[in-house]
């Protein structure tokens, strides 16, 4: 077993392991920053030893480097009324921040 922990984020929680690419939800904290520190650890295990926080476990973190900004895919969505020539297209395109995992620290 390999070293992996779960953090949340954005309201999203997410698998992580070093040197694993991650996109999240675009944080306005992290602005020109090139070192993101996520310290929202839900649960960590390298294998032999494992913690599981109540609700986050304490002192752990992921630290992670800044690959940049980029734009989700498009999701369209589309309401139609019948029977009363009623339509509405929508579209939206979220804004993601690109992460590489640099070290899990526990």
């Amino acid at each position: 077993m390999s070293t992996y922990a779960i953090v949340e984020t954005g309201s999203k929680q997410y698998w992580v392991e070093p040197k694993a690419v991650l996109e999240v939800e675009l944080l306005d904290s992290v602005e020109g920053q090139k070192e993101v520190i996520l310290d929202r650890v839900l649960f960590y295990t390298d294998g032999s030893k494992t913690s599981i926080g109540a609700p986050v476990v304490q002192g752990a973190q992921v630290i992670c480097e800044n690959l940049g900004e980029i734009r989700g895919p498009k999701v369209i969505h589309y309401r139609l009324r019948r029977r009363k020539a009623s339509r509405r297209k929508h579209g939206h395109r979220q804004d993601l921040l690109r992460l590489l995992v640099k070290e899990i620290k526990a």
